[in-house]
């Protein structure tokens, strides 16, 4: 008798075939028939002909901090999720030795936009090194299957202490980072990852560590990839990074390079498309590169005490380390309004290249200006006759910086996007889930690319994009047996209604460690999410009976 058995499934089965009507069944956690009824199970599941897939794959998370304290990685799981790729940008809470626990933490603090009083209070610190974090996950247990990449600036850290941020390493510094990040290749790491992105800085404005390598650095650590045959190399760039810098990056590396972020910028509408050529250029050089590209227009919700859009902004920088007084007298300086808004004047990619039409005020906290709800700042500074950033910025002083502003800034272009989409060199990538909490939650990518790209804007067909979400990152992360419906496959599996799919709009949540706030979206056309064949989640939400069924993966195909 099988354990499962999900009957008059509409199978897409990850690899671009033509769906067909079939039973799957189910045993010790693995895909043992596609076919005609299989006979009996201890569970059966009619799925009325609705999509029976892999389980998506997300392969760009920073779960690692809250994986300690919830297992359950949620809510990933509840959206379809069921292997997702943790420690991207090279942010990772090991290796980390004890004295630089706390600076760990407060970098994390300002680069990933979580908060300081939830991770000090939810961290389970039971490691140091990064097998030794590899080995705690596993005793614990994991909801989702998780792959985890060693992070450039923490492995910086562990060598060079307070310094990683300060200075280029030393020669036989660059040697003990090559071994840490050997040792954890051979641990089980899925790669290692990296940033030279200036929006990532940690606390007081200090760039995070790996931006201070040099190029002799950086080809010495990815080389490790090569030597040892092992493992991918993913890094998210600066907004100059050149395309031959990158290509130069994966000829040393000889292993399968994923580029991020590329999003649309309307700013410099084609800044994307150049880099997504620079990789095109990079695969016809027999370079294994990728490009990250995201299917969900980037929306933050923000105040001015976490201001996380302007803060790419070199002009912001005395801000980042501002606090209480200090902060509401700087953004009352005139100076520091008008250097703002010389360096928005010139047109280069950012975060936030000026688009005041799409910033709007959400929420206000003294009802004096509830009118201004729903408005957009540069129609308010229209009315002012002044720049949209004193519009800004005096509401928010006059507000007690209480206001909740919210920003479609990145991937606004619909037809922009879709074009990057459809790109052959593309991996549909940048949830971020489990980082920007309080900013935004693309947890549930997968189901908007189902639904709206594939339902509302037909940009890909639906075999398209379950392939883009399942088989295509499998094999680029060489994670062997999923991202498929095939016998012998682990059971990762995804049931959907695709007249239905998609997410909700995000709603607040106050359930981190501390009573900490997150911004959380739920499914809508999901009926079923099984990991390794236990049901994580259906059209009701998380099973509270599914355990902790995933698994930490070690082990990659070379």
């Amino acid at each position: 008798m099988h354990d499962l058995s999900i009957r008059n499934a509409l199978i897409h089965d990850g690899l671009g075939s033509a769906p067909v009507i079939a039973t799957v069944a189910v045993g010790d956690g693995r895909i043992l028939y596609v076919g005609d009824d299989p006979g009996p199970a201890r569970r059966t599941v009619d799925a009325q002909g609705r999509v029976l897939m892999p389980g998506i794959i997300d392969s760009h998370t920073h779960y690692d901090a809250q994986i300690t304290w919830d297992p359950l990685a949620s809510p990933s799981p509840q959206l379809g999720v069921t292997t997702a790729v943790m420690g991207n940008c090279g942010f990772t809470l090991a290796p980390c030795r004890v004295a630089d626990r706390d600076l760990n933490l407060r970098n994390l603090t300002y680069v990933e936009g979580m908060s300081l009083e939830s991770l000090r209070a939810g961290v389970d610190w039971a490691f140091e090194s990064f097998p030794e974090y590899l080995d705690f996950l596993e005793r614990r247990g994991v909801g989702p299957n998780l792959a985890t990449y060693v992070g450039h600036s923490s492995v910086r850290t562990w060598v060079m202490g307070a310094e990683a941020s300060v200075r280029a390493a030393r020669a036989d510094e660059i040697e003990q980072m090559r071994a840490l990040i050997a040792q954890a290749l051979d641990a089980g790491a899925v790669g290692l990852s990296s940033t030279t992105s200036y929006q990532h800085n940690g606390e007081g404005a200090v760039p995070m560590p790996s931006r201070l390598a040099s190029d002799a650095e950086f080809h010495a650590l990815v080389s490790v990839l090569g030597e040892t045959g092992r493992g991918m190399f993913m890094m998210t760039k600066s907004s100059d990074t050149t395309p031959q810098w990158l290509q130069s990056l994966a000829a040393s590396a000889r292993r399968p390079f994923l580029a991020a972020a590329i999003l649309h910028n309307p700013g410099v509408p084609e800044a994307a498309f150049r880099d997504m050529d620079g990789i095109a250029a990079g695969r016809a050089q027999g370079l294994p590169m990728y490009g990250a590209v995201s299917c969900c227009p980037l929306k933050f919700e923000f105040t001015m005490r976490e201001p996380y859009v302007f803060e790419g902004l070199r002009s912001w920088k005395p801000a980042l380390v501002a606090r209480g007084e200090a902060a509401r007298a700087l953004y009352a300086s005139a100076q520091f309004r008008q250097s703002v808004k010389d360096e928005l004047a010139v047109k280069v990619r950012r975060v936030f290249a000026g688009d005041w039409e799409k910033v709007h005020v959400a929420l206000v906290g003294d009802q004096r200006h509830r009118a201004l709800e729903g408005q957009c700042v540069a129609r308010i500074a229209e009315r002012a006759g002044v720049h949209p950033l004193d519009a800004l910025l005096d509401l928010a002083l006059d507000d007690a910086l209480d206001t909740v502003f919210t920003a479609v800034l990145l991937n606004s272009d619909e037809e922009a996007v879709g074009r990057l989409l459809a790109h052959p060199a593309s991996i549909v990538s940048l949830s971020d889930a489990g980082a920007h909490l309080t900013f935004f939650c693309d947890a549930g990518f997968g189901l908007h690319l189902l639904g709206h790209w594939v339902r509302e804007k037909g940009v890909l067909s639906l075999a398209q994009a379950v392939k883009k979400l399942t088989s295509e990152q499998a094999a680029l992360f060489g994670i062997p047996d999923r991202g498929v419906i095939r016998p012998g496959a682990w059971a990762d599996l995804l049931l959907l209604d695709p007249a239905e799919v998609g997410r909700s709009d995000p709603t607040r949540h106050f359930d981190l460690p501390g009573g900490g706030s997150r911004l959380l979206t739920a499914a809508r056309g999901l009926h079923g999410v099984w990991v390794n064949g236990r049901l994580m989640a259906d059209a009701g939400g998380p099973d509270p009976e599914a355990g902790l069924p995933g698994q930490v993966l070690r082990e990659f195909a070379r």
